[in-house]
């Protein structure tokens, strides 16, 4: 089995709450990248986008990245954007197992319609947002996932029950 797993996705497909089911069912350590930001900046991320913009943010983002996926025994929950930068697809890819978790727009909607703490939904229509940002993404989720999973209608246990199962699946195959 990989000794890590990461999980790419869009904002509200749930990559942190599975994530840290998955690690606690296979005694990983969970790691958040975003989190990870936010602790080695002492700031959270509205205000680094705020005051670096998106792509300041980025350039933060991929460094955090290049340490994490260098790590061993970890699940990590990426951003929404990490796929963005080559080189941080190349490191997922070849660093971990890779999970796209697949959510619809209209979930997306549902899980962060409410949030203020996502710097690119603070302007504008927030579902035509999320669709341009899937749009723009998808491609990019799946050139770097070993497995891609529907998350629309699904809990985390068993989402991470079913994450278990296909990496069993691989590693007979």
């Amino acid at each position: 089995m990989p000794a890590n797993i990461f999980l790419v996705g869009p904002m509200g497909a749930g990559k942190t709450t599975i994530g840290k089911k998955l690690a606690e069912q296979r005694g990983l350590h969970f790691v958040d990248s975003d989190h990870e930001i936010e602790a080695r900046t002492g700031v959270d991320i509205p205000f680094i986008f705020e005051k670096e913009g998106e792509e300041g943010f980025r350039k933060r983002e991929q460094l955090v990245l290049q340490d994490l996926t260098a790590q061993t025994g970890i699940v990590l929950a990426t951003g929404g954007g990490a796929v963005i930068k080559a080189d941080n697809r190349k490191h997922l890819k070849s660093r971990g197992f890779v999970v796209y978790l697949h959510a619809s727009v209209a979930q997306q909607f549902a899980r962060v319609e409410r949030s203020d703490h996502r710097p690119l939904l603070v302007h504008g229509d927030r579902r035509a947002t999320l669709a341009r940002l899937f749009a723009e993404r998808d491609p990019l989720y799946r050139e770097v996932a070993d497995l891609v999973l529907d998350t629309d209608g699904k809990n985390a246990k068993q989402l991470a029950r079913d994450i278990e199962l296909a990496m069993q699946r691989d590693t007979a195959a």
